[in-house]
């Protein structure tokens, strides 16, 4: 077996860009070509990482038979055809998050990988920080007891793409994007979370999400053509009594968010900065950890804990096949049913089960507002 994995990417705008930091970072990687249909960008960006071959059209970089991997890099409502094109080309497949704007297209391309064989890994980089490992530890081995409550509530005070700053426009609108902070932000720590539980089966879910805030700046708003949510939040029924709720905002009148937090029996968990709350010989006990001695001695003891360090790693380390490949496919796929049902809900003014979210059909989004009630 070769000690290096020969990577195509598509896409070299602002995430492509990361994604070619990242591997720099990977002695066991070996980009070779890219595939952006700004010819003039994929040139400049290919002779600044060494790259050799460069391509306008991402089809003729599927057809080399010497390329093993393929990373997506485009917006949002590209990653299903061009993830399953790659598939059915005999590409294992690295695409960014979210896995698509809809449920139904993320439920296709988890398909196509199944039928074809290869490996999907969705770029979930919240799910590699040494605070997630040391938490999915104290959950597995049983120090919270029996689970009963989580959420996830994250802000951003003025952070909207675009119109605060920051990106490019198609971030905040539904044509390239799909959706707003909840398939930007939240994606990350939904997935996150169902990770730390278990990837629990999603029984129903009830939300809203908005456009509400007035500080915004007009020839941004006006040129971004915003018309996605910058508030999302939902309260997700899952299976093993687990109540979840989630809030995230690009930008709310608020001071901190309360972050990510688990909810057992026997004991509480903070996921950042890590903690462990927990009632000991009928005290109330607040614990912290000494996460930086404890992450050096794993990687001290443990040659494979390099792999979850980051996911460009793992991604190529599962495909030598050093580790397995953590199931990202399978979470971001739940993740998606979760962010959809969030918007199915907000659209029909009612919780709705999992199998509606399933069967739901991707008119309604384009008929929703987004927005203000």
């Amino acid at each position: 077996m070769s000690d290096k994995v020969r990577i195509g990417v598509i896409g070299v705008g602002q995430i492509g860009k990361v994604h070619l930091d990242r591997y720099r970072e990977v002695a066991e990687a070996e980009v070779v070509a890219v595939a952006d249909i700004r010819t003039d960008e994929a040139q400049r960006v290919a002779h600044a990482n060494g790259i050799p071959a460069v391509y306008e059209d991402y089809r003729e970089l599927l057809a080399r038979d010497d390329i093993q991997a393929v990373d997506v890099c485009l917006h949002n409502r590209l990653h299903m055809p061009v993830t399953i094109a790659a598939l059915e080309a005999g590409k294992n497949v690295y695409c960014e998050k979210p896995m698509s704007w809809f449920y139904g297209e993320a439920r296709a391309m988890y398909d196509a990988a199944q039928r074809t064989g290869r490996m999907l890994h969705i770029q979930l980089n919240t799910l590699y920080s040494a605070e997630a490992r040391a938490a999915k530890r104290l959950i597995d081995e049983g120090h919270l007891g029996a689970i009963y409550y989580a959420k996830s509530s994250h802000y951003r005070r003025r952070g909207r793409p675009w119109v605060d700053g920051y990106g490019t426009p198609a971030f905040v609108q539904k044509e390239s994007a799909g959706g707003g902070a909840l398939v930007d932000m939240a994606v990350y720590h939904i997935s996150r979370m169902l990770w730390l539980l278990g990837n629990p089966p999603v029984l129903s879910v009830s939300g809203n999400a908005f456009q509400m805030l007035d500080n915004m700046y007009a020839d941004r708003r006006a040129s971004g053509k915003y018309n996605v949510e910058e508030l999302g939040m939902g309260l997700v029924r899952l299976g093993g009594g687990i109540t979840y709720f989630i809030e995230e905002a690009w930008a709310i009148q608020a001071e901190q968010s309360d972050g990510d937090r688990i909810f057992g029996a026997h004991g509480g968990l903070r996921v950042e900065p890590l903690g462990y709350f927990t009632t000991l010989a009928d005290m109330e006990l607040n614990a912290t950890f000494d996460l930086k001695t404890a992450d050096w001695r794993w990687h001290q003891c443990n040659p494979l804990e390099a792999a979850y360090d980051h996911s460009q790693r793992h991604w190529v380390w599962a495909q030598l096949g050093r580790v397995p490949l953590l199931d990202t496919a399978g979470l971001a796929l739940k993740t998606a049913l979760i962010t959809e049902g969030i918007y199915l809900s907000a659209h029909l003014g009612r919780e709705v089960t999992a199998a509606e979210i399933e069967q739901a059909e991707p008119e309604y989004r384009s008929r929703a507002a987004a927005t203000r009630p």
